[in-house]
């Protein structure tokens, strides 16, 4: 797109919440082009809280290179040269904000840790759209990453060209030339089963009938199942009858979008989040919370849905939103938990993803960890874990990646004695531990069903 001469710039998200005259005083340079888009850039006041190396989620491609082109406030002040038209007239495809943005990780740790809020990762996802619309395609690897929710029901059937790619390295190697995905990068495995495909939408406990919603979501359904069974358990030993998020009749499961926001591609993510919307919204009409257990899908509904122009319905399910350690945490507290916990003695070592930390989900995960006698808790204060997605599988980004992980936590990981439980709830955390460290680790609710057996 020729910003000169085209006229005013058409975003493909919705930044009308930024577009607020009488909030002038809270941007700093407002770029010429872009309307409420270059708002939400001069949201960036270059306080450079981002170029720091202190105990928080910002900014982990910053905390690696200690180069301030690959901050926070060095994106968003490219963003603006961008859009100022100090770039050229095609910005977007410029070696200078292609750079710029080269190691955005989307951690979202600017949103809460910057003092006015920088969403770089949401900016970035427009960024990415504007630069597909300026090339006239995407490339191959982009919509592969994009539509794993579409293809991760195949997937299982490719686990033993993984097995092959594993023993022959020049397989591996042939891959990352291809399709640019790391030689180093073990690939994660599809489980045999697909959870929703063995389940009733709606499964009875024999508590009170108190009634939520399950969204269970791309990798819980096709990744980890027994991560979904297990929420399954817990939450029937709770007292709850539990329906599980499905959309209508013969459609493929659901999908909250991430994945096609992540790699800029705007209108799917629109038409993902729209058949969430369209399955939650009966339950959510109703008052029922619906529980996640993917941190960056659950929290997509409690924070990029406002962008995507959704409309009204918008609101109410992201209120009715939750982590299912949010949801615990809050039952725990209104006395409303109808169950019994037995001792687990032992140390259990914590990651939290980054959008958990972003969104002050933490705490939740410690009160709850903490209903469990006897477990001795210990919190990792790390950075991201440096996958974040696809970036830590793409070639070029593995080795920074790797670089992210080794700051913090996977030398922790490593130090952990063998017995000590390791939690992590983010998959691609999970996936970060098994290659860096060697070790696996569980989500949050493998350790509460085993904290509920008989």
């Amino acid at each position: 797109m020729n910003i000169s001469q085209s006229g005013p710039m058409k975003t493909k998200l919705d930044w009308s919440a930024y577009d607020n005259d009488g909030q002038a005083d809270a941007y700093a340079q407002i770029p010429a082009q872009g309307g409420a888009y270059g708002k939400a850039v001069a949201v960036c006041i270059g306080n450079r809280q981002c170029q720091r190396d202190e105990k928080g989620v910002m900014c982990p491609s910053y905390r690696v290179t200690h180069e301030v082109k690959h901050s926070t406030q060095y994106r968003a002040a490219t963003l603006r040269a961008a859009l100022d038209g100090e770039l050229g007239t095609r910005p977007f495809i410029s070696e200078e904000l292609t750079a710029a943005m080269d190691l955005c990780v989307g951690c979202k740790g600017c949103k809460r840790e910057c003092p006015n809020g920088v969403d770089m990762a949401l900016l970035r996802s427009e960024a990415l759209a504007q630069r597909w619309q300026d090339l006239g395609h995407i490339p191959l690897r982009s919509r592969l990453f994009a539509h794993l929710p579409r293809l991760a029901g195949t997937m299982k059937y490719l686990n033993p060209l993984y097995t092959l790619r594993e023993k022959l390295p020049v397989l591996a190697i042939l891959m990352e030339r291809w399709l640019g995905i790391a030689a180093g990068r073990s690939l994660p495995r599809a489980a045999g089963h697909d959870f929703l495909a063995t389940e009733p939408a709606t499964t009875i406990s024999a508590g009170d009938g108190r009634e939520v919603v399950l969204l269970v979501d791309t990798f819980s359904n096709y990744y980890d199942p027994q991560n979904a069974k297990a929420a399954l358990e817990v939450l029937h030993a709770a007292g709850y009858t539990v329906h599980l998020a499905r959309p209508a009749a013969g459609e493929r499961p659901l999908c909250c979008g991430r994945t096609y926001l992540s790699q800029g591609m705007i209108d799917e993510a629109r038409a993902a989040a729209r058949r969430m919307l369209e399955a939650l919204w009966p339950f959510v009409s109703r008052g029922l919370p619906v529980i996640g257990l993917e941190p960056s899908c659950l929290l997509m509904l409690r924070d990029e849905y406002y962008a995507l122009d959704l409309g009204e319905q918008v609101a109410s399910v992201a209120k009715s939103a939750l982590l299912l350690e949010e949801f615990l945490a809050r039952e725990h507290e209104a006395g409303r938990l109808n169950w019994t916990l037995k001792p687990l003695p032992g140390k259990v070592l914590v990651h939290g993803h980054c959008h958990q930390k972003a969104f002050g989900a933490m705490k939740a995960m410690r009160q709850v960890l903490g209903l469990v006698p006897e477990l001795q808790l210990e919190f990792i204060e790390s950075s991201c874990c440096g996958m974040a997605g696809a970036f830590g599988i793409e070639a070029e980004h593995y080795q920074v990646s790797m670089q992210m992980g080794e700051l913090v936590l996977l030398p922790q990981v490593r130090a952990a004695d063998l017995d000590t439980w390791l939690i992590a709830n983010g998959s691609s955390c999970r996936h970060q531990i098994r290659d860096g460290a060697a070790r696996e680790s569980q989500h949050l609710v493998q350790l509460l069903r085993l904290a509920i057996s008989p």
